[in-house]
């Protein structure tokens, strides 16, 4: 479907200045491209609680987990560039790492929340890349990796990060940059330089909200109670590595400069966007292919599906890429596309 630029913007304008207007949010921005080509970009409020410095077309922000999509292209770059398949073993990359029955995982259940290594036994801090890299070697899977899934929050980014160092030799940060960021000029840094600072919107908690998250009537569980229950699965997954617990701790120019896969991303709103454009579109954009047939397979075919272990609701994901569950009553992420075709594959991460 077409879509109308001016048609969109008479539409979504109102809607997006609701947010400052009335619903109290501080600074934002939108961006939609179609085809690969800018349709629609928003931006308004303020960078700071002071409203002293307003949002720009410009602004860069934290971004979270989209950066695990980020991380995923670009592991998934590395393995067509080394013509290696994703059935192949974890270990056979990375030999440290078939400690404590982890011998068999392979990259797709690695790269799909599949390994059972949401959450670290041993206490070690986020920032201390090599005691989590140690950590996650002599980790037992929390269950027979393949028989389910769980979301990998914190950890995914470091056994990305790591895959990418032992396969092409660099970090996946170098990676970014190089084979992404700077072909496609990409406003998004992985560690961000220092000289990029004055740019970057300050990162507030969310306020939280009058009446407590229901519990889910799928599953008879309460995700967000689990979440501040220490022993709980979801409570380890949310805490492991520790550190970084608050939203204020984000905001240095020190931890900016880490380069943090699994939710350390920062970047503007339009840079993200083509991004994600470029993988919509078949992993085109400009001129320039990134991504073979195959390789657009595995991002969009479906490798988990059902009861996320850390959830506790019905989530899928492909190689690195979330998805729509199956007979899900919502579509969220957009309809399911051949690789080859025209129409946009919705790919996206949280």
């Amino acid at each position: 479907m077409q879509l109308d630029a001016d048609e969109l913007r008479q539409r979504l304008t109102p809607l997006f200045r609701e947010n400052f207007e009335k619903f109290g949010e501080l600074g934002a921005a939108a961006s939609i491209l179609q085809n690969g080509k800018p349709l629609i970009d928003l931006y308004s409020g303020f960078c700071d609680a002071r409203h002293e410095k307003p949002w720009e077309a410009n602004t860069l922000v934290l971004v979270w987990s989209a950066t695990k999509g980020i991380g995923s292209a670009c592991v998934l770059h590395v393995l067509q560039e080394h013509r290696i398949g994703i059935d192949r073993g974890v270990a056979e990359f990375w030999p440290e790492f078939a400690q404590a029955g982890k011998e068999k995982i392979t990259l797709s259940q690695l790269l799909s929340h599949q390994a059972g290594l949401c959450a670290l036994d041993a206490r070690v801090d986020i920032l201390d890349y090599g005691a989590v890299i140690t950590a996650l070697e002599v980790q037992k899977p929390l269950w027979l990796p393949g028989t389910a899934h769980g979301y990998h929050a914190r950890t995914f980014g470091f056994l990305l990060d790591e895959l990418v160092r032992r396969i092409a030799g660099k970090t996946l940060s170098q990676y970014w940059r190089e084979a992404f960021a700077q072909p496609l000029n990409l406003d998004i840094w992985i560690g961000l330089p220092e000289r990029e600072n004055p740019r970057v919107a300050t990162i507030y908690a969310a306020k939280s909200g009058s009446s407590p998250a229901p519990k889910n009537r799928q599953s008879g569980s309460d995700f967000y109670l689990d979440l501040l229950t220490p022993g709980t699965l979801a409570r380890k997954t949310f805490t492991s590595p520790y550190g970084l617990q608050s939203v204020s701790g984000m905001n240095t120019p020190a931890v900016r400069a880490q380069p943090i896969v699994s939710f350390g991303g920062i970047g503007s709103a339009s840079a993200l966007a083509k991004f994600y454009s470029m993988l919509a579109n078949g992993g085109k954009l400009g001129g320039q292919t990134f991504f073979s047939e195959e390789t657009k397979a595995w991002m969009t075919t479906t490798l988990s599906d059902g009861i996320d272990r850390v959830f506790q609701i019905p989530t899928a994901f492909s190689a690195g890429f979330m998805k729509d569950p199956r007979n899900a009553v919502r579509r969220m992420f957009g309809p399911y596309s051949s690789p080859s075709s025209h129409n946009r594959i919705y790919l996206n991460s949280i």
